[in-house]
């Protein structure tokens, strides 16, 4: 069978999977052997599963908050005790409700002795449910952002920042997360299916950063003491969350001054291939920031799902040197031995953090 077809089956094969819920042992046995995996857990693998779906008012944490949210609001009775953090603590806003995709949860992380008086740069994070309480989430690992933070901020190393994880939408993750630019350089056939099959009916990458930009954005710097302008505003996730940060900082520049990807899932598959990864070069050399505006952070492993980006990113790598980019706004780390998962990028995550919110000296 030719690898295309091959792909497109396994994408029907993954539109099945979705529906059947299968995703936890899915993610498991592709991280144990990622090569002899099918399509089935293509561009997803971490975070993918929501422990049922959301619905307005839905239950969760045994917890139930009534009522709506007016869009760009943050109201207090609405807002409820997140997941647990080990440090600092965490707000979530329970159903934040968009025109642009489903109503989610939102988590803020605040950190210790977050003073309303001070002006906090803001970080949002992709996969909101993995981000700081192991004990909620489908694999039992979380990033645990709020202790690496934590233990930066404490040490003057990086400025005060707090942190928004807005929560994936589970079976939408796939249509959400990936960049809808690319498709327009994709072969028709496999852009049909990925619309189809994998998306679920149509990309909603665009709509997903409206969301960000527009609704949720202007809600936080209305409740909370941010520094709303773009040098102190960034996005940062794995794997698909990868993609999705990359592509936020190419269609909003003027918003976000950075991002960071860890574990970019370039491939868009669970085998190596051409087409999906010389898509997203052709959509970067033609939207990608002046490298002067903004700071990128890129790494991967050589681990499990990792292992296959071998080809694809040193493949950006030279379209980003290409492009102009470079020390000290651009960087590429491989990290040998690591893997495609949350305790994984937890144990490396000081260096993103340091890349894009490191303290600057004082001007004298």
């Amino acid at each position: 069978m030719p690898d295309t077809m091959r792909r497109l089956l396994y994408l029907t094969i993954f539109a099945l999977s979705l529906a059947a819920g299968v995703f936890p042992t899915l993610a498991q046995d592709a991280r144990e052997a990622p090569a002899q995996q099918p399509l089935a857990a293509a561009l997803i693998l971490s975070g993918q599963l929501l422990p049922g779906q959301l619905a307005s008012g839905q239950l969760v944490s045994g917890q139930l908050v009534s009522g709506q949210l007016a869009s760009g609001q943050l109201a207090s009775e609405h807002m409820v005790s997140g997941q647990r953090p080990s440090v600092g603590r965490v707000e979530r806003f329970e159903n934040f409700p968009s025109k642009y995709v489903d109503a989610r949860h939102v988590e803020v992380w605040l950190p210790p002795g977050y003073d309303a008086a001070k002006r906090y740069a803001v970080l949002y994070m992709h996969d909101g449910q993995m981000l700081f309480d192991p004990a909620t989430t489908w694999n039992k690992q979380a990033w645990r952002v709020d202790a690496v933070a934590a233990g930066l901020m404490a040490a003057g190393k990086v400025r005060d920042f707090i942190i928004v994880g807005p929560w994936n939408n589970g079976k939408l993750r796939h249509a959400e997360y990936f960049p809808q630019g690319v498709l327009s350089f994709l072969p028709e056939a496999l852009r049909a299916e990925l619309e189809a099959k994998a998306f679920l009916g149509k990309a909603r990458a665009d709509d997903y950063l409206r969301f960000l930009v527009e609704e949720l954005k202007p809600a936080i710097d209305a409740r909370y003491a941010t520094d709303p302008e773009r040098e102190s505003t960034f996005v940062m996730g794995s794997s698909m969350g990868g993609l999705i940060s990359i592509y936020a900082l190419c269609e909003y520049p003027n918003v976000f001054g950075g991002a960071a990807a860890l574990s970019t899932h370039w491939i868009g598959a669970l085998e190596r291939n051409e087409e999906i990864p010389s898509a997203a070069i052709a959509y970067l050399r033609q939207r990608l920031p002046k490298p002067a505006r903004v700071r990128l952070y890129m790494d991967r492993g050589t681990a499990e799902l990792d292992a296959l980006y071998d080809q694809a990113q040193p493949r950006i790598d030279a379209l980003m040197a290409e492009q102009g980019f470079g020390a000290p706004g651009w960087v590429t780390r491989v990290f040998k031995g690591a893997g495609h998962n949350e305790n994984d990028w937890h144990r490396r995550l000081d260096v993103p953090l340091l890349f894009l919110l490191r303290k600057q000296p004082a001007k004298s």
